[in-house]
């Protein structure tokens, strides 16, 4: 058998997986996905699910929506390629357009498009070193940034994401992420980042500083904004440039269009991925024009970036997100999130913490509420209890003790009640175990 057919169940779909994909490619959970409508998903053997993982955050507007996919069909009769670089597009155009105006900041802007997040972190990175003629780049602790080659070498994460891959990209350094649930309040962060330029590397070297406004694969921590206040404060003061990692928090999660944007903070470079693309790959920096401007004729682009597609589904996706209300339901979801969240964190001791911004939510077990002693096993065991009861959730953090949540934004509100029901369910199974 060379491949599979439509209706196989998922038992021989995953002897196909075994046999013709590397097991570095792992999957959460042992599912086959066969089809999927809003915020719910189907497997090969017909069982329904309800989707909170989200794609890894890449359907905020929910699986399949109507108007994401009637904008790609017509997009499909009209032009599916030509290269930006040879013929550019009436889509590619129009989204950089208004990705300018969504940007904060009062100054001029530019956007160029690309397929993954990782390549709009790395291209945001260029386009600060051009800027600047600086080598340097500070990244924080706990740090995703993709996986090519700089992307690894800007993320912190060892297992799995780093071991075996090095040597990584030089000039990298590294600071203290605020987490301070695990004691780095923004002054003590603040003041290992000063510590970090006076004994490590000079301010006049470095190009950017590289954060995420909330940390994705680290835990689904938000920055205080004081802190992205005087990350902005610092960057301008030295000649740096501040590039925001909006590829998870982007796009509506946490109740603005950029999670940047609760702080009041223009950064001067944006990446930008998942969500935009409403399912399809797609990718952007947007930024400040001066610093955008800086690499020559040439100097950026991508075969495949921006693809017409893809930019006529994410010009849809915006459309979604200002006709129906979109940030305002992420304010809601994060409301009712809370609520729920703060609730399981008095009642159930395996609760350590819970870190809510719209509906960006993470809820961190641990084994001992004193000791904070993380509960990684049995984090695993509240996720597959979930997926045996047809919730798909995710994990993050360093410590693989966090519960994330993803889900579509415009998720009917008995789905989400449902999900949420199934989740303390498990956190109930898990106090249970530990009694």
């Amino acid at each position: 058998m060379s491949g599979a057919q439509d209706g196989q169940p998922s038992e021989q779909l995953r002897q196909l997986r075994r046999r013709a994909v590397p097991r570095g490619l792992s999957s959460a959970f042992p599912v086959v996905a066969e089809r999927a409508s809003g915020a719910e998903l189907w497997d090969a053997d017909g069982r329904r699910y309800i989707d909170f993982a989200g794609g890894i955050g890449t359907v905020n507007v929910g699986h399949g929506h109507p108007r994401v996919l009637e904008a790609a069909h017509r997009q499909l009769d009209r032009l599916v390629h030509s290269a930006a670089q040879v013929a550019i597009y009436e889509p590619y155009l129009s989204l950089a357009d208004r990705l300018c105006d969504l940007a904060p900041g009062d100054f001029p802007k530019r956007a160029v498009l690309f397929n993954t997040g990782a390549e709009a972190v790395e291209n945001a990175v260029k386009i600060a070193r051009s800027a600047t003629g600086r080598p340097a780049v500070i990244a924080f602790s706990q740090a995703f940034h993709g996986r090519t080659l700089l992307g690894l070498s800007l993320t912190d994460t060892v297992h799995p994401y780093k071991e075996g891959f090095g040597p990584f990209v030089p000039e990298i350094y590294r600071a203290p992420y605020p987490y301070a649930y695990w004691g780095w309040g923004s002054e003590r962060a603040l003041a290992a980042l000063e510590e970090l330029l006076r004994t490590t590397v000079p301010a006049d070297r470095v190009a950017a500083l590289l954060i995420e406004p909330v940390l994705g694969e680290g835990g689904f921590v938000p920055a205080p904004f004081d802190f992205m206040r005087r990350l902005r404060q610092l960057a301008d003061r030295s000649g740096m440039a501040l590039i925001v990692d909006e590829v998870q928090s982007g796009v509506g999660r946490t109740g603005r269009f950029f999670a940047v944007q609760h702080s009041g903070v223009a950064p001067d470079l944006i990446a930008l991925a998942k969500s935009l693309g409403g399912g399809l790959p797609l990718s952007a920096v947007v930024g400040r024009a001066e610093l955008m401007d800086a690499p020559g004729p040439g100097g950026l682009g991508s075969t495949f970036g921006g693809n017409p597609v893809a930019c006529a589904a994410a010009l849809a996706v915006l459309d979604v997100i200002e006709d129906e209300g979109l940030l305002a339901r992420a304010e809601l979801l994060g409301s009712i999130l809370e609520e729920r969240l703060g609730d399981w964190r008095r009642r159930f001791p395996v609760v350590g913490d819970v870190r809510v911004l719209g509906a960006m939510a993470g809820v961190e077990l641990v084994r001992d509420r004193e000791t904070r002693e993380p509960a990684a096993e049995l984090t695993q065991q509240v996720l597959g209890g979930c997926r045996e009861r047809g919730l798909l959730l995710l994990g993050a953090g360093p410590r693989h003790n966090v519960v994330r949540t993803l889900m579509p934004l415009n998720l009917p509100e008995p789905l989400l009640l449902e999900g949420l029901d199934v989740l303390e369910g498990e956190l109930a199974r898990a106090v249970q175990s530990q009694a």
